[in-house]
């Protein structure tokens, strides 16, 4: 597995999942449970927090998920990875 790829056991992200990401890096691909990926990039909103814009794609099962942004509750560094705790998604 790449040092730039983040592994979902689910088809989507929601509020409460923790995704380990790689520490040196904010760009990176999300491969999801039912084998369809997305790019991500970790940024910062205008208050400096950090938010997850994850970018859309289409599950195993044909569902179309559009680009969205995601809260990032918690980041936490251990070693080369960072743990991110979702938020909730922004409209």
């Amino acid at each position: 597995m790449s040092h730039y790829v983040i592994e979902v056991p689910y088809s989507h992200l929601h509020p409460g999942l923790v995704l380990d990401a790689p520490a040196d890096t904010d760009d990176f691909l999300v491969l999801f449970g039912d084998d369809s990926e997305s790019r991500a990039k970790l940024l910062s909103d205008d208050t400096g927090r950090p938010v997850l814009r994850l970018g859309g794609y289409m599950t195993a099962r044909g569902t179309v998920i559009d680009e969205r942004v995601w809260t990032v509750r918690e980041a936490a560094r251990h070693g080369d990875r960072v743990r991110l705790r979702l938020g909730r998604s922004l409209p």
